[in-house]
């Protein structure tokens, strides 16, 4: 993200806080929560609300500068590697995130929409499982239970 520029990419108002809350989400080395920003924020020294944080992130993931997770009933943000459309592959072990492109997807969603008589339609996929490493490690506890 360019926090140079007086407005991002949505056309929207560059502030301070919105420069803070991007930059500090650059750090994060993967998905966090406004509220796990808002403390990392507060502990670097930032004044800034809470509501300005959701506010904040929820416009950079409207203008496409976040991607954004849906888990344990809540948002996680982090800065997005790709502006194409894309989905999610979660570890749910160490919450490695891999970016996923799939026209197989995209197509039946389209076809779906259309069927059904829907126009503009949005969608998310996030697909949860172990990687590698995760896996590696509960096969290796596993056998030495054995």
């Amino acid at each position: 993200m360019d926090n140079k520029k007086a407005r991002s990419a949505g056309g929207s108002r560059w502030t301070q806080q919105r420069a803070a809350i991007s930059e500090q989400i650059e750090k994060a080395p993967g998905f966090v929560s406004a509220q796990q920003l808002h403390e990392e924020l507060m502990h670097a020294g930032h004044s800034i609300g809470l509501a300005t944080v959701y506010r904040n992130l929820q416009t950079l993931a409207d203008e496409g500068l976040l991607d954004v997770l849906y888990s344990d009933g809540q948002n996680l943000y982090r800065s997005c590697a790709s502006p194409a459309h894309h989905h999610h592959l979660v570890c749910r072990q160490c919450g490695k995130t891999v970016e996923v492109y799939g026209t197989v997807v995209e197509d039946w969603a389209r076809k779906i929409a259309t069927a059904e008589g829907f126009t503009e339609v949005t969608h998310t996929l996030e697909m949860y499982g172990l990687c590698a490493e995760c896996t590696a490690a509960a096969n290796g506890q596993n056998q030495r239970q054995e």
